[in-house]
């Protein structure tokens, strides 16, 4: 058994979980923060047979698509110390990290 620790973006996350449900595959849902954006996201832990262990990840790649955002970011004022102003960067958001895991052991109680 393999456990899929999964990390997508708060706008993927209801669809995916729809996705995966329908094809019978169990979720727990995590809200969590990024680190870099300081935005929402949603870490899944999904418990999968081995054998099943592709069409999850091919649920995840059709459903979290990489995609261009722009965000801000703080820069010095020039001449003042302490000062900053945002200005808009772009960014790549979404798709999805996926820490797959060998789980020993599985219990439902």
């Amino acid at each position: 058994m393999k456990l899929l620790i999964t990390v997508v973006q708060d706008d993927d996350a209801q669809k995916l979980i729809t996705s995966l449900m329908k094809e019978g595959f169990g979720v727990t849902k995590l809200a969590t923060t990024g680190g870099f954006l300081r935005a929402g996201n949603t870490t899944l832990l999904i418990g999968v047979d081995e054998e099943k262990l592709d069409a999850v990840t091919g649920i995840i790649e059709k459903v979290c698509k990489s995609r261009k955002q722009v965000a801000t970011s703080p820069s010095p004022v020039a001449g003042a110390s302490g000062m900053y102003v945002p200005y808009p960067i772009e960014v790549t958001v979404g798709g999805a990290t996926i820490f797959i895991m060998d789980v020993e052991q599985f219990l439902k109680i």
